[in-house]
């Protein structure tokens, strides 16, 4: 049973639409500046309507939100030698809603605006399930882990996983020939585990190879969180092989339920701590699993799901394009009254509004400004907080 591709019934469309070079570039420099995550990329093309316009402000927004030391802006050069390297090696640069920008990825909280990807263009269009599991997972967690994949592909699925050792590896090299898509924590020119970059340069010609960090980024332990929501954002629902009560692929899973994703989980005995995670799961109210058929009949059942379009607009504009003037700054008193109003507990952006007499154009850029000076945490569901 095929399912029906993001886009169709599940996924409303948009039409293909593609950055022109120069705003490319600019994406790649604003992304890579100092405090400029996903959510502040879009809140900052959203209120300047351009990366160029938001390059040229994010000094001046720092000094406003209280920054200790200037800005460190990402330069032209360090930015054209990254351009040159990742595109001499064959790879490219792709803006979320571009065609070969995964589909369900568009509709995560705070989407990567910019992915380095390697492979085929095809493939980000298809339906995926994740596959996620134990690093050192036991011989039938690898023999189901293949089955599963290679069924999965049969059905037109693509099986996505983070090229880690054990789970991912065997679902990679299942699916490769069907169609896999690996997503790395560092950049993809410093692959990770080692002993996999000879599967990641098979991927990379027969599948797909992202990451959503610098070309020669390392990968660092803060980044396999990062990578995990980017896996299960890919896909349609995420399958749990094995999985110790502490690990990364519980950290996918719990993305996946923010995600609003299916979350599927293979029982195991008991008495092996590799089962633990998934049993776990499974209780929680994960599907229980023990055949592809199994996941191909939650995702048909589900077919009906309509995510929320992306926030972050693909095509720059003025930001008076809708016909709203841009934010004002709010006077002093108000500023410092909102600040005041802050605190080391999340709070979601909408109640500061409600909260405070400015509007959300004004709390929008109060909470730039104390972002790029390195002094706000944003957390999930649209909540922030003040930095330790």
């Amino acid at each position: 049973m095929a399912l029906a591709e993001p886009g169709g019934d599940g996924y409303q469309s948009r039409a293909p639409l593609r950055l022109s070079e120069k705003q490319r570039f600019n994406w790649l420099r604003l992304i890579r500046c100092e405090n400029v995550g996903p959510a502040t990329f879009r809140d900052l093309i959203n209120h300047f309507g351009s990366a160029d316009k938001a390059l040229k402000a994010l000094p001046d927004l720092s000094r406003k939100g209280g920054a200790k030391r200037a800005f460190h802006m990402a330069s032209s050069a360090e930015v054209e030698e990254e351009w040159t390297a990742l595109h001499q090696a064959g790879a490219r640069l792709v803006a979320i809603g571009e065609p070969d920008y995964p589909q369900a990825l568009n509709h995560i909280p705070a989407p990567p605006p910019l992915l380095t990807v390697m492979g085929k263009q095809d493939i980000a269009a298809k339906p995926s399930v994740a596959i996620v599991g134990s690093r050192n997972c036991s011989a039938s967690g690898a023999k189901l882990t293949e089955m599963i994949a290679h069924e999965l592909g049969e059905n037109g699925v693509v099986i996505t996983s983070g090229l880690a050792r054990g789970v991912d590896t065997h679902a990679h090299k299942a699916s490769l020939v069907l169609g896999t898509i690996a997503v790395v924590a560092g950049g993809l020119n410093q692959l990770y585990p080692r002993q996999n970059v000879d599967l990641a340069k098979r991927i990379a010609v027969q599948g797909m190879l992202i990451s959503e960090m610098p070309w020669n980024a390392p990968a660092r332990a803060q980044d396999f969180p990062r990578r995990n929501r980017i896996i299960s954002g890919i896909a349609l629902g995420t399958l749990v092989v094995e999985a110790a009560k502490r690990s990364g692929s519980l950290i996918t899973a719990r993305y996946a339920l923010e995600q609003g994703r299916e979350v599927f989980a293979i029982p195991g005995s008991p008495l092996d701590p590799r089962a633990s995670g998934t049993n776990h799961l499974i209780k929680e109210g994960a599907t229980l699993v023990c055949e592809a058929q199994d996941i191909l009949d939650a995702l048909a059942a589900q077919q009906s799901y309509r995510p929320h379009q992306p926030s972050l607009p693909l095509r720059e504009t003025t930001p008076d394009a809708s016909g709203q003037p841009p934010a004002s700054e709010p006077e002093e008193t108000s500023k410092n009254r909102f600040i005041q109003s802050l605190s080391l507990t999340p709070i979601a952006i909408d109640d500061l509004v409600r909260q405070s007499s400015l509007t959300m154009g004004q709390v929008q850029l109060l909470l730039l400004e104390l972002d790029l000076a390195g002094r706000l945490e944003r957390h999930g569901n649209q909540t922030v907080s003040l930095k330790a």
